[in-house]
């Protein structure tokens, strides 16, 4: 169960309990599930509870009693517990990471895109209208608008780029462009204009320019240094890369061994991991909603982090003989390794097999 089969699983909940005539309340357009936070447990949790209370005219706790039942038993949920104030923390069945892995590595890199603009959290311009994006004359704004663009793209907007300014070495050394150059026609834009770099990115080169310059939030000025070409795991973007060349070795290796992927059940399956992958829908939702590239940034050195450690037991060891079990961690891991390509690409960042 994907996050977004499982928000309106969620919604679904809340319908069901308004018209047992448990609650009432109008039933919301969208409920947020995320991996729960500090002191819940599970695969994911939902606030709903806490956004229902005060129409509802109850403690949000009671208002969670209330939507558990018709939670739990769900096909795709295997338990539902309560915390806090009143969240709800859903662990879903046995099945769930089999059917996200083959969900990813049917998808591939597009895994979370949109196929049109009124997706659960579509960018404006649902009606096929334009997104107007406009910058200043600057590096930074330039390459923010860009990968804005990708993302909204991705997920089922029109965009259009306008900057005040822009030098054709920017396309040569970052590969940003721009669909026009002087104040933006047509209908008022959204103005990009995040805080500019401190010195100049070109001489590190594309990718670890244009992550230098998109890993940080719009508002904190980027730290433009050698430490984003170190090989090594201080680097969010080394361990990012690595995890991706790591995951298609490991598809070359299992295939020297005689045996390839399959998806299905993986014992003792890390649910950080399973979490980041099911939630990369949401972030790239929200990235777009937001116009902020960064959360895809921050989102891949989780994956990366998870899967870094979950890599390793993959293949058979000493004299074991590929199993079931086996093919199952190769899924995942290639499920991995397809999210890390997939948002490094809208990163305009590459995604080699080989580091």
């Amino acid at each position: 169960m994907t996050p977004a089969e499982l928000s309106s699983t969620v919604l679904h909940a809340v319908r069901r309990a308004v018209d047992a005539g448990e609650l009432d309340v109008t039933v919301p357009a969208r409920a947020v599930v995320a991996p729960p936070g500090p002191g819940g447990c599970g695969d994911y949790a939902t606030n709903i509870a806490l956004q229902l209370a005060r129409p509802a005219g109850q403690p949000p706790y009671r208002v969670a009693e209330v939507l558990r039942p018709y939670l739990v038993g769900v096909d795709g949920v295997a338990d539902v517990v309560l915390t806090g104030p009143g969240f709800l923390n859903i662990s879903l069945g046995g099945a769930a990471p089999a059917a996200l892995v083959e969900e990813i590595l049917s998808a591939g890199t597009r895994y979370g895109h949109a196929d049109a603009p009124d997706a659960p959290d579509a960018p404006d311009a649902p009606d096929g209208s334009v997104v107007r994006l406009h910058c200043p004359h600057d590096l930074r704004a330039v390459v923010v608008a860009d990968a804005v663009a990708r993302v909204l793209r991705c997920q089922g907007a029109l965009v259009r780029v306008t900057a005040e300014g822009f030098d054709r070495e920017w396309t040569a050394g970052l590969g940003v462009r721009v669909d026009g150059v002087g104040p933006a026609p047509g209908s008022p834009p959204v103005t990009v204009r995040p805080v500019p770099a401190p010195a100049d990115p070109l001489p590190l080169g594309r990718d670890a320019a244009r992550w230098a310059l998109l890993h940080p939030a719009a508002h904190d000025r980027p730290r433009i240094g050698d430490e984003h070409l170190a090989q090594r795991e201080g680097n969010p973007l080394f361990r990012v890369r690595y995890a991706h060349a790591r995951s298609r070795a490991l598809t070359r290796n299992a295939a020297d061994l005689g045996f390839a992927a399959e998806p299905g059940p993986v014992p003792d399956a890390p649910q950080d991991l399973l979490a980041a992958l099911g939630d990369h829908p949401r972030v790239l939702a929200a990235a777009a909603a937001h116009r902020a590239p960064d959360r895809i940034a921050r989102h891949l050195v989780a994956v990366a982090d998870a899967a870094l450690l979950f890599l390793p037991t993959v293949l058979p060891r000493g004299g074991e003989k590929p199993s079931a079990a086996h093919r199952a961690r190769l899924a995942l891991a290639e499920a991995a390794g397809t999210v890390l390509a997939g948002g490094l690409t809208l990163l305009g960042i590459d995604a080699p097999d080989h580091l």
